[in-house]
């Protein structure tokens, strides 16, 4: 997959066809009532993000949205302006070469949606695949799976980025909750239909680490410390934004690729608007790759 290029005309067709204006609500906008079976990874073997005539050095970009309980407010973001933007910027950027992006609706295991996962794609596609996702809202308590994220990613993608270069992929998990500490086997077995062997959290993530460059942005609705486990997990590779900030998550997620790519922070910062600016550096200063700090609250 990953063929074409995405245009902001084509975006405003789409948003034109579904009826997505700003007055659109989360409900209005994903429509569906049930998982399809070509987001259900237990029907997936393998996504796989190649080189092609278009795009000839691909570099697979993931980002998993926790879709549970009062989260719709993320997936509404993203759906209506975040997407856009990402991509727009993408482009405009360049902090990667040939994007193609997957996304990730991460519920519970409890959820009979624990999680789905589109293809990788370049063009509108993207955002047709993300409107299909469904958004089930349940979840069974706090702590969340994005660790059922890094396990799809770690068994079930390939990428010509790695596979060829040696070049790692971008994955991002965001919500407002902490992880759990394992995923059992039993789950493994009926999410992914593979043998149900009980992963740590901790397994997982290094699983993932070796074909992605993994990061967490925590979303945040009033003072808090960062997430306990995540931050035990990803020193240095969580970033906590606060609720009202989340229309700056594309900067936020441009300008970490392009520090992990060797760019100074304080010229990506200078590259934002005003009012961005002040974001992304706190963003950015919560980062360490070396992975020895732990994520902060802006």
């Amino acid at each position: 997959m990953g063929r074409g290029s995405y245009t902001s005309s084509d975006w405003s067709k789409l948003k034109k066809s579904s009826s997505i204006s700003e007055a659109s609500t989360a409900d209005q906008i994903f429509t569906k009532r049930a998982m399809e079976d070509r987001f259900n990874p237990r029907f997936i073997q393998m996504r796989e993000a190649r080189d092609s005539e278009d795009h000839p050095d691909s570099t697979p970009i993931i980002i998993g949205l926790d879709t549970t309980g009062s989260m719709g407010y993320l997936s509404e973001e993203i759906a209506k302006n975040s997407l856009h933007e990402t991509m727009m910027k993408l482009y405009s950027t360049k902090p990667v070469t040939d994007p193609q992006l997957m996304f990730s609706a991460i519920g519970d295991v409890c959820d009979s949606a624990p999680l789905q996962v589109t293809q990788f794609e370049s063009d509108i596609r993207i955002a047709e695949q993300l409107l299909d996702l469904w958004l089930e809202g349940r979840g069974g308590d706090a702590p969340e799976d994005y660790p059922l994220l890094w396990y799809f990613a770690a068994k079930h993608t390939v990428t010509d980025s790695f596979v060829k270069r040696k070049k790692k992929g971008y994955l991002f998990t965001i919500g407002d909750a902490d992880c759990h500490e394992c995923v059992q086997g039993n789950d493994i077995r009926q999410i992914f239909d593979d043998p149900g062997h009980t992963y740590s959290s901790a397994e997982l993530l290094s699983m993932a680490k070796q074909t992605y460059e993994v990061f967490h942005i925590h979303i945040v609705k009033s003072s808090q410390y960062a997430p306990g486990t995540l931050s035990r997990l990803l020193p240095g590779h969580l970033i906590c934004v606060s609720k009202d900030k989340i229309n700056r998550l594309p900067e936020i997620m441009i300008s970490v690729m392009q520090c992990v790519n060797g760019d100074k922070p304080e010229q990506v910062v200078k590259q934002w608007d005003e009012l961005a600016r002040p974001v992304v550096s706190a963003a950015l200063e919560s980062l360490d790759l070396s992975q020895k700090k732990k994520g902060i609250f802006f």
